[in-house]
């Protein structure tokens, strides 16, 4: 399995330093915040994005994935998230990248039946547009879709090779699914998994890996039982939590706990 770590733990910092720190820490890629207050967002022009693709290439790490901000599941009119999720779609193809990153984020008072089917019609008219770029638009576990067997009814209603899955462990554990249950749900779907730790359910700051009580060695043993060989990212919320410890400082141990459970599953 190849490691990645998301900028969403080092928000703001300069896509040189991020090169940087993915290169001397050992890393293989970077999940990029696709977000205005980040470097990397779909206002850049295309010169940008050709800097952007060659400061990667040059340092020998991969752009893993673009983690976007569209709400597919929302109410509202589709073509202005189809619109958006085309932008995303377009700027990871400038940049390499072979993954786009969307949310559920279905409204309290949507109906599950309604809040499915509003995500995978646009999931489907949008990944007709992703074959042509060869880029796949990953579903995440996350908010009103929390768990994998949530990701999979809508992507079952998809049914289209470039929408998948991107599993947060952190959301599918919140939701009470186990690591089995997940990985059987989503593995027909599956892109990419972040990988994170955090004290408790009701204590969600961000901790360094395997200082927490999420399942990571349960789910990278399931993970190696079953053959798959992907990218584990991990997602470090800075971003959302200042009192964080800086993830700088956390990347070689982080890279070191993830190489163990690898070995101790091999």
């Amino acid at each position: 399995m190849k490691l990645a770590f998301s900028t969403l733990g080092v928000p703001g910092l300069p896509i040189g330093d991020v090169v940087r720190l993915a290169a001397t820490h050992g890393y293989h890629g970077v999940e990029l915040r696709a977000h205005p207050e980040e470097p990397v967002h779909t206002g850049l022009g295309h010169a940008a994005r050709a800097d952007v693709a060659a400061e990667f290439k040059a340092a020998g790490v991969e752009i893993l994935g673009l983690a976007g901000y569209v709400r597919v599941a929302a109410p509202g009119d589709d073509e202005p998230v189809i619109a958006e999720i085309r932008e995303l779609l377009d700027l990871a193809r400038d940049l390499g990248a072979p993954f786009v990153r969307v949310l559920p984020g279905a409204a309290e008072d949507q109906s599950t039946e309604d809040a499915d089917a509003t995500a995978a019609r646009r999931l489907g008219t949008a990944a007709e547009y992703a074959a042509d770029l060869d880029v796949r638009i990953l579903l995440e576990t996350h908010d009103s879709h929390r768990t994998g067997a949530d990701a999979t009814r809508v992507l079952g209603l998809v049914g289209h090779l470039q929408a998948g899955a991107l599993w947060d462990v952190m959301h599918t554990w919140l939701g009470g699914e186990q690591p089995a249950v997940t990985f059987a749900a989503l593995s027909p779907f599956l892109g990419y998994i972040q990988v994170k730790d955090i004290a408790s359910p009701d204590d969600t700051t961000p901790l360094p890996l395997g200082a927490g009580v999420l399942p990571l060695t349960e789910c990278v043993d399931l993970l190696s039982r079953e053959g798959w060989d992907g990218w584990l990212c991990w997602e470090y919320e800075k971003r959302w939590y200042e009192s964080a410890a800086p993830l700088e400082g956390l990347l070689d141990e982080g890279r070191d706990h993830l190489a163990r459970l690898l070995n101790e599953s091999a």
